[in-house]
C-alpha cells in the first residue's frame, strides 16, 4: 500500500490516509492495507480482528456517534466504496487536552482515503449519496454489552453535520447522552 500523503487533525491520533492506486484500461487497483507501509509511515500498528460493511439506502442516514468502552475499545479503519459520506469523530478520553473537541472530513469512494480513528473517540458518519457503501476495520470484536454512545447533534460538540434536519437514524441514537452528562470510559494516555 504505498501511501502517498497522511493528514493529521487539529485533534492528535485521527489520520487521514490517502493510498496509491495504479489504474490502467480494466479500472484501477489499490493496496488498502499493509503493515509494513502504515509502519513507514509512522502510524500506529494496529491488530484488526473484524471487517464490517455497512449499507444504507438514503442519503441523511446517519450512524453515530458511537465507541465500545475497555477493554473492547476500538480504533477503526474507514474507507467508503461506493458514494459519498461526511465522517466525524469526537476526543472522549478523560484528561486529553482536545477532550469534548470534535473534526471531521468527507470521504468519497472516488478518492482512496482511509480514515484512521483511535480507540478514546466517538465517530459517526451521515451519507451524503444514495446507496452508499461503508467499509472499516476494528480492532475489537463487537461486544454488545460495551456499546456507548454520544448524542450526534449535540451542540457543545459543534459538528456542521450536512443534513442535520433530514435524517434516517437508528431509534438509540437519539437517545446517547450530550457531552456534559457523558461518563467516558477513556483515560487520555500521553
Amino acid at each position: 500500500m504505498p501511501i502517498e500523503s497522511v493528514e493529521t487533525f487539529s485533534i492528535p491520533g485521527p489520520a487521514l490516509v490517502t493510498v496509491k492506486r495504479s489504474g490502467d484500461e480494466r479500472g484501477w487497483f489499490s493496496e488498502t492495507w499493509s503493515l509494513r507501509d502504515w509502519e513507514k509511515a509512522g502510524l500506529p500498528a494496529e491488530t484488526w480482528v473484524q471487517d464490517n460493511q455497512a449499507f444504507s439506502a438514503a442519503p441523511g442516514t446517519t450512524r453515530g456517534l458511537h465507541f465500545q468502552a475497555p477493554p473492547n475499545g476500538q480504533a477503526k479503519l474507514v474507507q467508503v466504496l461506493r458514494g459519498e459520506i461526511f465522517d466525524a469523530f469526537v476526543d472522549i478520553r478523560k484528561g486529553s487536552p482536545t477532550y469534548g473537541q470534535s473534526a471531521s472530513v468527507r470521504l468519497s469512494a472516488n478518492v482512496s482515503h482511509l480514515l484512521y480513528v483511535p480507540a478514546g473517540f466517538a465517530h459517526g458518519y451521515q451519507t451524503l449519496t444514495t446507496n452508499t457503501l461503508v467499509s472499516y476495520k476494528v480492532t475489537a470484536h463487537y461486544a454488545p454489552e460495551s456499546e456507548g454512545g454520544l448524542l450526534w447533534c449535540d451542540t457543545a460538540l459543534a459538528i456542521a453535520w450536512p443534513r442535520p434536519d433530514d435524517v434516517v437514524m437508528s431509534g438509540r441514537d437519539f437517545t446517547w447522552p450530550g457531552l456534559a452528562k457523558l461518563e467516558t470510559p477513556f483515560t487520555y494516555q500521553p
